[in-house]
């Protein structure tokens, strides 16, 4: 069995109905037939604008974030930055522990005291036993 055509769809808008007695000149007739035009178009327009404010606030929303990127960098920039001067220092401080290094130890001086001491002790037993030439003789007897 044959399915049955589908009925053709009803007129969107309805006819216009004659009013007896207006006190609408017959002029306006067509323009209110423009004014759904126009609702349309004012419609369109306004949903025209709505995605352009749309785009406009993901455009603000984008160079928001990038601003705080950029701050975020500037940050970043700062801080190596103060670091630099950090290591400039640490390469000072590490010349200083090299030439701290350098010199003798506890050890070293203590080695140190203890052959001066006995060089003078020597050395001061032979002045009083042989004295000085030119200056004066031995103290010593000999």
């Amino acid at each position: 069995a044959p399915s049955p055509a589908p009925a053709a769809p009803a007129p969107a808008t309805p006819a216009p109905a004659a009013i007896v007695g207006s006190a609408v000149p017959a002029s306006a007739e067509p323009a209110s037939r423009q004014e759904p035009r126009g609702l349309d178009q004012l419609s369109r327009i306004e949903e025209k604008a709505a995605r352009i404010e749309e785009k406009f606030a993901r455009y603000e929303a984008v160079l928001t974030r990038a601003e705080a990127s950029l701050e975020r960098s500037a940050h970043k920039v700062d801080a190596a930055a103060g670091t630099m001067d950090f290591a400039a220092i640490r390469g000072e401080i590490a010349n200083l522990r090299s030439r701290v290094d350098a010199t003798p130890r506890a050890g070293t001086l203590f080695m140190t005291a203890i052959v001066t001491a006995v060089l003078t002790v020597i050395l001061t037993i032979l002045v009083l036993k042989f004295g000085v030439p030119g200056l004066f003789g031995g103290l010593l007897p000999r």
